[in-house]
């Protein structure tokens, strides 16, 4: 650098500085990073022009004024960049800022010293000052690059806060529509534990039901079952009561006729013999009632099958013949005379057996009334040991079943009866009776316009 005699670079330094300043501040951000700094900055020209003017005034003619200057206003930029240090682009600047720093300070003390000391390295310094502008430039190209990657890195920070916050947002949005949904599915879980709750109660209340009409079809089946051999006992007691008098009347004769005395004393012991056995017969039929009704203590007993299928085919029939007079069937028991007692729960199969002949019968009416031509009404139960197992079969040659709704027959609830006729528990009781209770197997065949059979397998021990 050639030191100049006068102070003219004061003017151009301050220029100089004050677009260096204006620059810096843009660079670095100084109203958001050092708004003080920034303030004092803009006024950075005002010491060069009052050094200027005052030189002017007191005809002071040197050039260690404009140097001072110079250092001064370097020595101001790095302070400003070394309180900046944590901004890498700052870092960088004052790296590129120290070269050109010392060479002022170094320069600026030789001034001091001696004019033509710093003539004798002018070429030197030249070749230095030079450099070190190169070195400055760099180094702001460096710091521009810099500047830009923490812009775009910036930005990126400020697109993931961006989709941070919103993703905040949408979690909350989520947890309140969560909140919601299980406050809703808390409110229909509890409807539902309501409806269930009654939808059991209903189901009891059914079952209950499908219970007393088994129960009001079997006392139907015994009431008529029973009036006849009441009737009997009736007659005969009346006809006793009949040749009492008589015999009474004939011992009163003078003349007594032994024979008619003997004839009348065996009609009446044949009479009272017959009430004992129809008497017997009335109360095998209402032990047969009591046992029924009986609650059923889970212990299974030897049972004769026969004894019981034909027992029930005769009370399920006069159990229809109460609700129609005009009702008639053909009865064919089929029994294994060699059929041996098989363990089972008695009350509880008799309810399967009342509910499978009743319907039975129901069905020879239903297709009766239907005014078939040559129809004959028939129900059939017929028993079979057959290996292991023993079989009941419970056949009429009704209407038969649809092919749609034979699947369906054994589920709760459902039924082919008018409404008021029918719960749709009977078959489903009937077929967990069988197959849960007694670890046998209840399955149908049927044909429409053919009839319908039931089948029965018990396991025999």
């Amino acid at each position: 650098m050639t030191p100049r005699i006068g102070n003219t670079d004061l003017l151009l330094y301050a220029s100089i500085a004050f677009g260096l300043a204006r620059g810096v501040s843009k660079f670095l951000d100084l109203p958001r990073r050092l708004p003080r700094w920034d303030r004092l900055l803009r006024y950075i020209w005002v010491p060069a022009v009052v050094t200027y003017v005052l030189a002017l005034l007191l005809g002071l003619r040197s050039p260690v004024l404009a140097e001072y200057y110079r250092l001064a206003v370097g020595t101001t930029f790095g302070v400003l960049l070394l309180l900046l240090s944590y901004y890498r682009p700052s870092r960088t600047l004052l790296l590129g800022l120290v070269p050109l720093w010392f060479l002022d300070l170094l320069s600026t003390g030789l001034l001091t010293v001696s004019i033509r000391l710093l003539k004798t390295y002018h070429d030197g310094f030249n070749n230095a000052d030079y450099f070190a502008m190169l070195w400055l430039f760099c180094f702001l190209f460096i710091a521009r690059g810099q500047k830009k990657q923490l812009e775009k890195e910036h930005l990126l920070r400020e697109e993931e806060e961006k989709a941070k916050r919103l993703i905040e947002a949408q979690n909350v949005e989520l947890e309140r529509l969560v909140g919601e949904r299980t406050a809703a599915l808390t409110t229909q879980a509890e409807e539902l534990r309501g409806a269930l709750t009654e939808l059991r109660a209903t189901q009891a209340q059914l079952v209950q039901s499908e219970k007393m009409a088994s129960l009001g079809e079997l006392t139907a089946g015994i009431a008529h079952e029973i009036q006849n051999p009441l009737n009997f006992v009736n007659n005969f007691a009346e006809v006793s009561a009949e040749l009492v008098t008589e015999l009474e009347e004939e011992r009163a004769r003078p003349a007594r006729d032994a024979g008619l005395e003997d004839e009348l004393l065996a009609d009446l012991k044949q009479n009272l013999l017959k009430i004992t056995q129809h008497g017997g017969r009335a109360a095998s039929i209402v032990r047969g009632m009591l046992e029924h009704s009986r609650t059923s203590s889970g212990e299974r007993t030897l049972t004769d099958l026969n004894q019981l299928a034909d027992e029930y085919l005769r009370l399920a029939y006069h159990g229809l013949r109460a609700k129609d007079k005009t009702f008639n069937a053909t009865l064919e028991p089929d029994f294994d005379p060699n059929l041996p007692p098989v363990p089972v729960l008695a009350q509880d199969l008799g309810r399967v057996l009342l509910n499978l002949l009743s319907n039975a019968f129901y069905a020879v009416r239903q297709r009766q009334q239907r005014g078939a031509p040559g129809y004959a009404p028939t129900v059939r139960v017929s028993t079979r040991r057959v290996g292991d197992e023993v079989e009941i079969r419970v056949r009429d040659n009704g209407s038969g079943i649809p092919e749609s709704v034979k699947q369906k027959i054994f589920q709760p609830f459902f039924t082919t009866k008018p409404t008021g006729e029918g719960t749709g528990l009977g078959l489903s009781l009937s077929y967990d009776i069988v197959t849960q209770g007694h670890g046998g197997a209840l399955t149908v065949e049927s044909h429409e316009d053919q009839g319908t059979e039931f089948l029965i397998r018990l396991p025999v021990s």
